[in-house]
């Protein structure tokens, strides 16, 4: 668990910095990535969470991520729930990719990594919750985004199980939510696993260091 008498610190960082070298100047096993894509889905996810900022832009971020851990090939890697239609073979879900996939700027142009200050423990404990959606190919669920969307527009929903909600499915942020929940850490009070946006995991009040690297309009807490 985070503790409780530390604080929120915020950085941010050179935007000159590429992302390859913030993220990897940040990474850390089971600390949390979070992205904003210029692709069209990620803008739609962005303009979205205006609900729930103080910007009429919307939100920073439309996308977020665990980090694992760095392997035998020398790169780090991240565990997420995703949809992957870049390749020949379509990955709906949850999966793990290596950190290169957010090194493109043009693609990704916002990013932060938080750290709550995790012992040993509990960042195995995140990690394997993770690991664990990996082994039961928990699927990417596009209804429950519509579900949480839903939410937003209402929110006394927020609290309430996802409208939409499926068996094994877990969008990103839920995912990310999740696997900290297994750690016993919720991220805002009152709002259901399945109705966490990544802009709610970007607002947390729990203590915590953010960095950040920022290239495009947003808020970005």
């Amino acid at each position: 668990m985070p503790n409780p008498s530390a604080a929120i610190t915020r950085h941010h960082t050179d935007p000159a910095e590429s992302n390859a070298a913030f993220l990897q100047r940040c990474a850390a096993p089971a600390r949390i990535g979070l992205a904003g894509g210029s692709a069209l889905i990620d803008r739609g996810i962005r303009k979205a969470q205006r609900l729930i900022t103080d910007d009429a832009a919307g939100s920073a971020w439309s996308h977020a991520f665990l980090f694992g851990e760095q392997r035998s090939d020398g790169h780090w890697w991240v565990l997420e729930s995703d949809l992957d239609l870049r390749h020949k073979q379509i990955r709906l879900g949850a999966q793990e990719n290596r950190l290169a996939k957010y090194f493109d700027a043009g693609e990704w142009p916002n990013l932060a990594v938080l750290d709550f200050g995790l012992d040993a423990d509990a960042s195995r404990c995140v990690l394997a919750a993770a690991l664990d959606l990996l082994a039961d190919a928990t699927r990417y669920s596009l209804r429950e985004i519509v579900g949480t969307l839903l939410a937003l527009a209402r929110p006394t929903l927020r609290e309430r199980d996802n409208l939409l909600a499926r068996e094994n499915s877990l969008y990103c942020s839920a995912f990310v939510q999740h696997c900290y929940a297994r750690a016993g850490i919720s991220f805002v009070a009152g709002i259901s696993i399945k109705n966490t946006t990544p802009h709610d995991i970007a607002r947390t009040t729990l203590p915590h260091r953010a960095d950040y690297l920022l290239r495009q309009s947003g808020a970005s807490a």
